[in-house]
């Protein structure tokens, strides 16, 4: 039984049971921020490795048409042909708070602070930020591949209202 200086720090009961809840509260808000717990899932942010079989997604054949193809993974990542026969790609985690953004019609926005950016992934409007960050495409048209290839932002800066 505990005599009111329990464990190697001295703490009594009351003071132990505080501390361990603010360190599980702090650990929930901080998952809580950036990994869209309040959206659409979390971006993941790291290097980016991708190749894409064209057959496997047969509406980026249309020009403008913005398609994931990361086939979900914690790397979110979009592609889009613009011209015909120039593929680009951008990460799909918004530079505002890491949140996954969704596609919109020929854009991205972002569920959890509104933020809006064009199918070449500049911002638009809503929460201001950065613009989605570009990958490197190199489309093999005799393979039918795309090899996708950069650095995914993790998220947290960018906007004035952070």
């Amino acid at each position: 039984m505990c005599d009111g200086s329990c464990g190697a720090r001295g703490l009594t009961r009351r003071a132990f049971l505080s501390e361990t809840t603010m360190a599980a509260v702090a650990a929930v808000l901080t998952s809580a921020c950036g990994n869209g717990i309040f959206g659409a899932g979390g971006g993941g942010g790291g290097p980016v490795n991708l190749t894409v079989l064209l057959t496997d997604f047969p509406a980026l054949g249309t020009v403008g048409t913005v398609v994931r193809v990361d086939g979900n993974s914690s790397n979110p990542v979009a592609a889009i042909q613009s011209p015909a026969g120039t593929y680009r790609s951008f990460s799909m985690v918004c530079p505002h708070a890491g949140t996954t953004v969704n596609i919109q019609g020929s854009g991205f926005h972002c569920p959890n602070h509104g933020a809006n950016f064009s199918s070449t992934g500049t911002w638009t409007g809503g929460q201001n930020t950065s613009n989605l960050t570009e990958l490197t495409v190199a489309y093999d048209a005799t393979a039918g591949t795309l090899a996708i290839t950069g650095n995914a932002p993790s998220g947290g800066g960018g906007g004035e209202d952070d």
